[in-house]
């Protein structure tokens, strides 16, 4: 985890800037999240789920939210709360697994921002339902996700020789798809297990839910982390709202 973009904590400086009202954040790998889908966040109940990290927390409670972030790393959670104490900045921590919001009440927040992480889990639809229980009518529901046509391919292949192949059925899980050895890798490595879901999840599973999806966006990676960018956008980031009764 040391090392990787999601689990760099912001400089000081984007902090600061946040202060004084100057601030953005992130869905996905490259575009920021249009200011139209954010609304006024003073005072704000936000629901960071499985953003930790010292990035987009420190910058919400910074513009003046009222931040929890909940995540399943208690490393990544650390670097929230070191972030937020350095600037003197209120948050609430709180470790569990997305798809189980049972410590948050019913209409808790007016906000829960999501980026790239459902990845981790090998069903996101009990994710979107939790997040709809929890949201107060009217709040929306921010989301980043991968596009699941990135994992047909043989990315490590791929990474050693530019060339793409398509090896996966989809979904794709490293439970099902790496091989004993890999898998045996990847666990002693700490590193956390990869799922695809298919866009009838991530989207349908949204409106399933009793969300509205009200926008959407593709985003692209870099080259250096996928031979696929240069052909297709990889990530998508939809904002869904809980309409009021």
């Amino acid at each position: 985890m040391e090392g990787c973009r999601w689990s760099t904590p912001v400089e000081p400086e984007i902090i600061e800037q946040a202060l004084s009202g100057n601030w953005q954040v992130i869905l996905t790998p490259n575009k920021t999240v249009p200011s139209a889908w954010l609304p006024d966040l003073e005072k704000l109940d936000l629901l960071c789920l499985a953003c930790g990290g010292g990035q987009q927390v420190p910058v919400f409670a910074a513009a003046g939210a009222k931040v929890t972030s909940f995540d399943n790393s208690d490393v990544q959670l650390e670097k929230d709360q070191l972030v937020a104490d350095q600037h003197g900045l209120d948050i609430t921590t709180l470790q569990g697994d997305m798809a189980d919001l049972s410590a948050f009440a019913d209409q808790s927040f007016d906000l829960i921002f999501h980026p790239v992480s459902n990845v981790f889990v090998p069903d996101v639809l009990p994710v979107w339902k939790e997040c709809y229980r929890i949201l107060k009518p009217g709040g929306s529901l921010l989301s980043g996700f991968m596009n699941p046509a990135f994992f047909l391919f043989d990315h490590e292949h791929g990474e050693k020789t530019g060339e793409l192949i398509v090896k996966y059925p989809l979904p794709y899980s490293d439970l099902e798809s790496l091989s004993e050895d890999q898998l045996d890798d990847q666990i002693e490595a700490n590193l956390s297990l990869e799922y695809s879901h298919s866009l009838q999840d991530q989207i349908g599973g949204q409106t399933q839910a009793g969300f509205m999806i009200a926008d959407l966006y593709e985003d692209t990676w870099d080259d250096e982390s996928t031979a696929l960018n240069p052909y297709m956008p990889t990530f998508l980031a939809t904002r869904a709202v809980k309409m009021p009764s």
